[in-house]
């Protein structure tokens, strides 16, 4: 395999988006110019259904490693996505049974393929931590355990943080970061990608293989999308965009960041060259940045015909106070109470969350705020439209 040593193309490997290179830029810069291949991964725990921006950002970055004519591996951490990463958390991860980590893995591979091939003279390989770490023995984890000390995993902010506040930490959670550890050992790589947040658990292999193998393992941490509090995208914020979005809900979310997000995003999450970046930072209204930013965001992950169109309903929606051309239809064929109607629709995931929407005053039927319980749907609205908040739409069909 011919390993592409250009050095515009390992600047922009090292550089955009990267927040630490271990051991050192240097290090790392060298090995990419012997022109050996060298071998990196990206590990994932299925803790979800769908890959995410999160995701995305790393998925990225392990695409021009591939470009280079390095070898990519994507783990699936099926046997550690059961442990629960305690990185970030401020309490126990509940724990996930070995059926609902296969079930959330499915469709992995396949929105991975966005990014990167797995086919051809350089395929990226999948493999799941369980064909190795399932069939450890014992005595084989009390001996990896005797290369890490308490007093290094009790450096870790969220154990610190848990002690001070008196919560407890569980002896599994010790064990997450020895079993991600051994996968770099068990794949005998030469390198492991990840974001920022995940800096313990990849140096923790580094310096496993440094131990068995005597391998001087590198680590690329990615820099994070996070708010002005640091807080990153998540479930709970209702900001975090999925592979599975589509285009007008990508597009949507990313006109809800701050407008302190929109430098980072267009660094990590776009194609734009560092000059076209300061071109739309230089645009005086941050709607119209923010607008550039989300545009090249949908072109990524679905087109720039989709990112058009996300654009022009969105535009609709909120600078021209329109109704999107496109939405859900919901066959209605007897009335029925608006708190189903918005359950049954997926507008609300349940009635309690229904009626918040309603005391909100976040739901219209006709261009009507909803004020009560007791409306009525009439299945002679046919073509009548139901509205949650700014972005949620339906249309009532018969």
């Amino acid at each position: 395999m011919k390993i592409n040593t250009d050095q515009k193309m390992i600047d922009e490997f090292l550089d955009r988006g990267v927040e630490n290179v271990y051991p050192s830029r240097d290090f790392l810069a060298a090995r990419l110019k012997e022109g050996k291949q060298l071998t990196i991964y990206l590990g994932i725990d299925p803790t979800g259904p769908t890959l995410h921006l999160g995701h995305a950002i790393n998925l990225r970055k392990l695409k021009l490693f591939q470009e280079l004519g390095h070898k990519v591996i994507l783990l699936i951490g099926d046997f550690t996505g059961m442990i629960g990463d305690p990185t970030d958390k401020s309490a126990t991860r509940k724990m996930l049974t070995r059926e609902q980590v296969l079930e959330n893995a499915k469709l992995y591979q396949t929105q991975a393929l966005k990014f990167i091939s797995f086919d051809g003279e350089n395929a990226a390989e999948l493999k799941y931590n369980s064909e190795w770490l399932a069939e450890m023995r014992l005595r084989e984890v009390v001996g990896l355990a005797s290369n890490f000390t308490v007093q290094q995993f009790l450096e870790r902010d969220m154990f610190e943080k848990r002690m001070i506040e008196g919560k407890p930490i569980h002896i599994h959670e010790f064990l997450y970061p020895l079993m991600q550890a051994y996968d770099s050992v068990a794949m005998d790589v030469d390198g492991e990608i990840g974001g920022n947040d995940q800096t313990f658990n990849m140096l923790a292999g580094r310096d496993l293989m440094k131990a068995l193998k005597s391998k001087e393992k590198f680590v690329i941490t990615m820099k994070l999308l996070t708010d002005p509090t640091g807080k990153k995208m998540g479930k709970s914020e209702g900001n975090m965009i999925t592979l599975m979005d589509s285009a007008e809900e990508m597009f949507g979310k990313v006109m809800s960041w701050t407008d302190e997000m929109i430098a980072g995003g267009l660094e990590i999450i776009t194609d734009l060259s560092s000059e076209e970046q300061k071109e739309v930072l230089a645009m005086p209204n941050p709607r119209d940045q923010k607008a550039r930013l989300a545009f090249e965001v949908v072109k990524n992950f679905h087109s720039a015909e989709a990112a058009e169109t996300a654009r022009e309903n969105f535009d609709k929606m909120f600078r021209d106070k329109e109704v999107p051309d496109e939405m859900p239809e919901f066959k209605l064929s007897e009335a029925k109470n608006i708190i189903d109607v918005l359950v049954e629709t997926n507008l609300a995931p349940s009635k309690s969350e229904a009626r918040r929407l309603i005391d909100g005053g976040g739901v219209k039927v006709g261009g009507e705020v909803i004020t009560g319980y007791d409306f009525i749907v009439q299945s002679a609205n046919e073509g009548v439209v139901i509205q949650k908040g700014k972005r949620g739409f339906v249309r009532v069909t018969k």
